[in-house]
């Protein structure tokens, strides 16, 4: 977030951000006509399993089919909100507390959450299995990795207070992990804030037996939409039937990843081939996520607004932001397919 925030103070190099996501193409459906529309699709990271409904929609033709041509791109170095703010990608990847920081103040960066990629957060701690940090008071005295974030700082504070915990007494250790399961068996950090979806399933499959404890189970406040696909205001203000039917076409392609986790893992490594040395995590965390993509919402993409606006207010609350933020910004399910 911080390096988000220094992108917002610098929107004068977005032309050449821009140009850098454009040449690191990830794939494109190509289809002609005088009717096809273009659009430009930022990841948030290296293509996973967050991203697999993508590449079904433009494997199996979906996007095709809509008339659209869709070119998936990797981010820039202030990540996809900046690129999709300037309109040099209509739309893309990012998450409910990454968005918050642009749209406070008096010139918000135009960008809205149209789709929440998963229904519930399932982000949380973990940690070497005994070693006391399966609840959250049980990481006083223990080494964390932390980004030292305050947004992270005061989440992991009101967790750990709520169980009887203090925060003041965790050893923070500024994060270095790339692989979280060499960090545990090394000892380098005894927890670590990951989403189970990739990190926690990596755990399982290397077999290193884990305590774990997700942040929603303790608070309903921190059960916010991450991640989520998000969209240019003016793009959705100009162009609102297409927008539809990208996400029509989007929704087609996870809810086959839904329906069909095995086929979604390889049509994901036939589009990155640099997964398929990691094929068995892959295919397991793609069957965890066939359960969390729409879980109980009544459609793929779904957001409650009173789950969005808890966690904005949590926010305001806690004085987390440069100013106050609406509750009720950044988000809409106007674009989504009828359920």
């Amino acid at each position: 977030m911080k390096r988000f925030l220094t992108v917002l103070l610098t929107l004068a190099l977005v032309l050449s951000l821009a140009a850098c996501g454009a040449d690191q193409t990830s794939q494109t459906t190509v289809v002609s006509g005088d009717d096809v529309k273009d659009i430009t699709f930022v990841l948030d990271w290296t293509p996973n399993t967050n991203h697999t409904g993508l590449y079904v929609a433009l494997a199996n033709g979906y996007f095709a089919e809509a008339g659209l041509n869709v070119e998936v791109v990797q981010p820039p170095e202030g990540g996809a909100e900046v690129l999709v703010g300037s309109g040099k990608a209509q739309f893309g990847v990012s998450f409910q507390d990454y968005i918050a920081p642009g749209l406070v103040g008096d010139d918000p960066l135009p960008i809205t959450s149209v789709a929440a990629i998963i229904q519930h957060n399932t982000s949380g701690i973990v940690s070497r299995k005994g070693e006391g940090m399966d609840r959250p008071a049980g990481l006083a005295g223990h080494k964390y990795a932390t980004w030292d974030l305050p947004v992270e700082k005061a989440t992991i504070a009101q967790v750990m207070a709520a169980d009887g915990g203090d925060f003041s007494q965790v050893e923070l250790i500024p994060s270095t992990v790339t692989d979280e399961v060499s960090a545990l068996k090394s000892n380098s950090v005894d927890a670590i804030w990951i989403f189970y979806a990739w990190a926690g399933i990596a755990c399982e499959v290397a077999g290193l037996e884990t305590d774990y404890f997700a942040f929603a189970d303790i608070d309903p406040v921190f059960d916010f939409y991450s991640p989520v696909v998000i969209a240019n205001k003016d793009y959705l203000a100009s162009e609102p039937e297409t927008a539809k039917a990208f996400l029509a076409a989007l929704s087609r392609g996870y809810e086959y990843a839904i329906e069909n986790p095995k086929e979604a893992a390889d049509i994901l490594m036939d589009a990155a081939p640099e997964l398929q040395s990691n094929a068995e995590l892959v295919y397991a965390s793609q069957e965890y996520l066939a359960e969390q993509y729409t879980a109980d919402a009544a459609r793929w993409g779904e957001m409650d607004a009173d789950r969005w606006s808890a966690f904005y207010s949590w926010l305001n609350e806690n004085h987390l932001l440069d100013g106050e933020i609406d509750p009720m910004a950044g988000f809409t399910n106007d674009y989504l397919p009828e359920a």
